[in-house]
């Protein structure tokens, strides 16, 4: 029970979490270009204190529940070349460590003032990519083998 309730748990933070992205990369982003400088930075202001207040939570719930998830696995994971599942499943744990690499330079850039449109953008784009790499891993561990 507690197996399904981590992997349920798991997969309601990653579609909160690939669809924040999504929304931000591929929508809200062109969708703010049509606004004056004013009034999009007043959205980006009110949209970046809103989701770091839920997203802090969705990012605790998703890695909380994927550490628990893979605590599980750890004997196959120690020699993650033995098997298809051990290399997909340390594949997808690679690019979630990428991806939490990212945020803390999001961190950084942003509290050292270097944090620029453009590199706002890039490194939303390289997230949601891995975001779909993810994915695709997730899947895929339970269905390919070699």
């Amino acid at each position: 029970m507690l197996y399904l309730s981590l992997k349920t748990l798991h997969l309601i933070a990653a579609a909160f979490f690939v669809g924040g992205v999504f929304f931000e990369v591929m929508i809200l982003s062109r969708a703010t270009q049509a606004l004056d400088e004013g009034p999009r930075q007043q959205l980006s202001k009110a949209l970046g204190q809103r989701a770091r207040s839920v997203m802090h939570w969705v990012v605790l719930a998703l890695y909380g529940a994927g550490i628990s998830l893979a605590w599980q696995y750890r004997a196959l994971l120690r020699d993650p070349l033995a098997s298809s599942f051990a290399t997909l499943l340390s594949l997808k744990i690679l690019l979630a460590v990428s991806i939490l690499g990212h945020f803390i330079g999001v961190v950084y850039l942003l509290r050292s003032g270097r944090m620029t449109p453009s590199r706002s953008r890039a490194i939303h784009l390289s997230v949601l990519v891995q975001m779909l790499l993810i994915l695709l891993l997730a899947k895929s561990m339970f269905v390919l083998s070699w």
